[in-house]
């Protein structure tokens, strides 16, 4: 395999005693709020592939669609020698329609919290591949990034942001995480960025409530894995999944509902759950052209180049700095 400094430094969560402190802050909190990163643990993370295969997820399958559409044009966007840095990799499969395109790509740089996911994508990678130099971070993507040296100087560096992960982040987060990528792309360089479309609520609602529960089971895992992890005592029966679309706020908000009243240890920390308490553990904004264009522009961006898939569900956004 053609991997380069591939040194995992498996930064999936923090060390017990912080995160304890992390989730009893949360917990404190009023409304009460975990963070969304907790689902990603190695359970979670196979649940959220399963996500993608439900009938309701349209997004994993519009993006799809888009790329064969439109990969090449896409291409010839970024231009030859390009190195493509990649947040949030998993398992790569839109990653692979992209670079069956480029030309002559300098390297592929996978950035994944979870090392497992991070292998198999590469594995993959190499398959279709071989000559392609792969230079994996297994880090938190928000974080300050040290990019590793290229095996020859790129023409541009691409910051890629497939998805729709873009909407986990509020307004203030997802700006400055486009100043970062900003950052991390120097001056020649750009984003493409994943960015789902305001559409109709009952579309986008049954996309977080699929019929077979594997959402729900992907929600509440979060619980099982503070279980797992430290200890604590959340009776998962006694809770249950909720994903409401709020149209004035333009964004699903997920929580976990507490079906009766009920106290969880979490470490030496009682925490009383009223009956039909909700607790916060994620926002997926979705947005206008305008929305996200406007977004852009407090990063110092400008958006050069949208695609949309052949249903104009979901779309790829290719921005620049900012004259």
């Amino acid at each position: 395999m053609n991997v380069q400094a591939y040194a995992v430094r498996d930064e999936q969560r923090p060390p017990d005693n912080l995160l304890l402190q992390v989730i009893q802050r949360g917990l404190r909190s009023q409304p009460k709020r975990l963070p969304s990163w907790l689902f990603y643990d190695e359970q979670g993370s196979a649940l959220f592939e399963q996500i993608c295969e439900q009938p309701e997820y349209y997004l994993t399958r519009a993006e799809i669609a888009l790329l064969g559409a439109h990969a090449g044009e896409i291409a010839k966007v970024l231009g030859p020698d390009v190195r493509l840095v990649e947040y949030g990799s998993g398992h790569a499969i839109k990653t692979r329609l992209l670079l069956e395109h480029l030309a002559t790509p300098v390297a592929w740089v996978p950035i994944e919290l979870s090392s497992a996911p991070l292998r198999l994508s590469m594995q993959r990678m190499e398959q279709h591949f071989p000559e392609l130099p792969i230079q994996p971070l297994t880090v938190d993507f928000t974080r300050s990034l040290r990019l590793p040296v290229s095996p020859r100087v790129p023409r541009r560096t691409v910051v890629y942001f497939p998805g729709s992960t873009i909407g986990n982040f509020d307004d203030r987060e997802a700006a400055q995480l486009l100043r970062k990528m900003r950052g991390e792309m120097g001056d020649n360089g750009g984003i493409l960025i994943g960015v789902d479309l305001k559409k109709d609520k009952a579309i986008i609602e049954a996309a977080y409530n699929d019929r077979a529960g594997v959402t729900a089971q992907f929600t509440l895992n979060m619980l099982a894995r503070l279980n797992r992890e430290l200890g604590c005592n959340f009776e998962l029966g006694g809770f249950c999944h909720r994903a409401h679309y709020n149209a004035m706020a333009g964004r699903i908000e997920t929580h976990i509902l507490s079906r009766h009243e009920q106290r969880v240890c979490v470490g030496r920390l009682q925490v009383l759950f009223r009956e039909d308490e909700a607790m916060l553990v994620e926002y997926s904004y979705k947005y206008s052209l305008e929305d996200f264009a406007a977004l852009a522009a407090t990063a110092g961006l400008v958006v050069q180049h949208v695609w949309f898939d052949p249903d104009q569900m979901f779309s790829l956004q290719y921005l620049a700095r900012a004259n």
